[in-house]
């Protein structure tokens, strides 16, 4: 078997014959498992996904993305706020907006202990700036558990984003992920 790569992941088995949702079905355990932890940084989530397969489609894939997102206890989202950076900012931004975005980062991980996290998939790159900013200082007002809420739905949209790149094979994130997968 050759691996197919995708950039910025962990390549999941490339075999001679079927589709992508049929490689992921089929790939051994660990390899889905530490490419799972690139769409969400949850150990549980991505055990989750691996031990059930194999999917029939990938809407019955997505679904149970979603359905193990929901089922994360604090601690797991805890797990995966860690992993989280927050989305990069488009290529010709002011500085004046990156002195924003800082400050405003600070003032969330001050107040919430974990990093802002938004999923920003489908939006153009010239919203992308405006968008994440206002939502940050209208997210600055909720409570502690109203925000892990929010925060808990965002990364469940992000993985469930991340997972359809991967199956796609587009490799295009919300956020970036600079660093290994937890446990490697």
């Amino acid at each position: 078997m050759t691996p197919t790569h995708l950039p910025g992941r962990v390549a999941i088995p490339h075999q001679k014959r079927g589709t992508t949702l049929e490689r992921f079905n089929t790939a051994p355990a660990a390899e889905v498992q530490h490419t799972l932890l690139t769409c969400l940084r949850s150990l549980r989530w991505a055990h989750r996904i691996t031990t059930h397969r194999p999917y029939p489609t990938l809407d019955a894939l997505l679904a149970a993305s979603d359905e193990a997102a929901y089922d994360l206890t604090p601690a797991d989202l805890t797990e995966a706020l860690a992993g989280e950076v927050l989305p990069t900012l488009p290529a010709g931004s002011y500085s004046a907006a990156h002195t924003a975005l800082s400050a405003a980062r600070a003032a969330y991980e001050t107040k919430f202990g974990h990093v802002f996290v938004i999923c920003v998939d489908g939006l153009p790159p010239t919203e992308t700036l405006n968008h994440v900013l206002t939502a940050i200082r209208s997210r600055l007002t909720n409570d502690p558990e109203e925000e892990r809420v929010v925060a808990w739905e965002e990364l469940r949209q992000l993985a469930r984003g991340r997972l359809l790149d991967l199956l796609r094979g587009a490799g295009n994130c919300a956020t970036s992920h600079n660093e290994p997968a937890p446990g490697k």
